[in-house]
């Protein structure tokens, strides 16, 4: 018996580092391994040296400069110094947006800040059944703005339904009433086009492990303007990362995380339409052969700058999604955030979006990436259709 190998379809929980980045990070391991704050001796310089180059080459990518980046251990980190950072700095407290479909990295610390004080507006999406299910409109955000509003989260696109929220709109207004706006950029740094620049953004978080660099290392934007904006530290003790993010630098991780976004940005034309097109062909082959037993959840497919290349969240009307994974041990997929995947509760987004809960439970989420192959998306698509017609077969839906 032919036993299919196992299909990786979790690319938004996190990727496949590339080799290309192994590679170029070896050296950083076992050759130039001094620790970059020690540039007294050489071993320290060689590893500033490729910690400050670093750090251009991922302004570079990004349009800006390299006083911008801040390194921290990952997206969650970034989420919280921008947020804590920020509004714990003020002083005093005032009014702060964010919306519903936020990860729980920028939720949670907003939802602490609330008990201490602070008044927050959680903005609903476009709801269900629409194309552009699950975006924050301008007009939306307009409205939920007050004259003692300072601070605004909106992630640039989501991890779960995949939907690209309409950030230079939003930044737009935010500068014309001094607010200051961060962008959770994880999903979307390496897989759409983003100048930080001209997006016109204060803050964006993002990490290396979802382009296809190493775990454990992450950055923070912060927009180069006069006066700097000033964040309050989360940790103390060494003065690193101007005084930001105390703790020896990673080094490989960085060296890492700038190779990972490069090859990103220099490939990102042709592999955005080469996943984009995997992603329909999966789609197009579960909905020829399941038909109104599945439905997309989030925006449409179409036109492509409503949702991320990869996405793809299908919600099934007679299965249970975790059953249905269950029933595909083949294939590497999930029932929503990998950070909340240990919660009973389902997946907020989803409800966020007007599902049910039954709705929500029903349904699953395809990450597609850059190591997916055509022969991938048949092996994928074939598995999924059997068992789910086993399963309606079983609860008395097929004959």
């Amino acid at each position: 018996m032919n036993v299919p190998s196992p299909v990786y379809l979790d690319n938004h929980a996190t990727t496949r580092c590339d080799p290309r980045v192994i590679e170029g990070m070896l050296p950083y391991f076992n050759e130039t391994y001094g620790n970059a704050a020690s540039t007294t001796h050489e071993f320290g310089r060689l590893a500033r040296q490729a910690v400050d180059d670093a750090r251009r080459r991922i302004a570079a990518c990004l349009g800006t400069t390299a006083d911008a980046i801040i390194f921290t251990s990952g997206a969650t980190e970034s989420n919280n110094l921008a947020i804590q950072g920020y509004l714990r700095r003020l002083g005093r407290s005032g009014h702060v947006i964010t919306t519903a479909v936020e990860h729980t990295s920028v939720l949670e610390p907003i939802e602490a800040l609330r008990s201490a004080g602070f008044p927050v507006t959680i903005l609903s999406p476009v709801p269900d059944g629409a194309s552009d299910s699950g975006r924050v409109t301008p007009e939306a955000f307009l409205a939920a703005v007050r004259p003692d509003t300072v601070f605004a989260s909106i992630g640039l696109a989501n991890n779960e339904i995949g939907i690209i929220q309409p950030l230079r709109e939003i930044a737009q207004i935010c500068r014309d009433r001094k607010i200051v706006l961060h962008a959770d950029a994880t999903q979307a740094v390496g897989k759409i086009p983003i100048n930080a620049r001209e997006l016109g953004i204060d803050l964006m978080s993002f990490s290396a492990h979802k382009i296809y660099g190493p775990k454990g290392i992450g950055a923070l934007f912060v927009a180069p303007r006069s006066p700097r904006l000033r964040l309050s530290p989360l940790m103390l003790g060494g003065g690193h990362e101007r005084g930001l993010r105390s703790g020896t630098l990673n080094v490989p991780g960085i060296v890492g995380f700038a190779i990972a976004l490069e090859l990103c940005c220099h490939e990102l034309g042709p592999e955005s339409t080469r996943v984009r097109t995997l992603r329909d062909q999966l789609y197009t082959i579960l909905k020829a052969s399941l038909g109104d037993e599945i439905s997309l959840n989030g925006p449409a497919l179409e036109p492509p700058d409503l949702r991320l290349p990869g996405n793809l969240n299908l919600r099934f009307q007679h299965i249970d999604g975790e059953t249905l994974l269950l029933h595909l041990p083949q294939l590497a997929m999930s029932s929503g955030s990998a950070c909340s995947s240990t919660q009973a509760r389902p997946s907020h987004v989803l409800l966020a979006l007007g599902l049910t809960e039954q709705q929500a439970r029903a349904s699953i989420r395809i990450g597609l990436g850059r190591f997916n192959t055509h022969t991938d998306i048949q092996t994928a698509a074939h598995l999924i259709v059997a068992a789910a017609q086993e399963l309606l077969h079983a609860a008395g839906r097929l004959g």
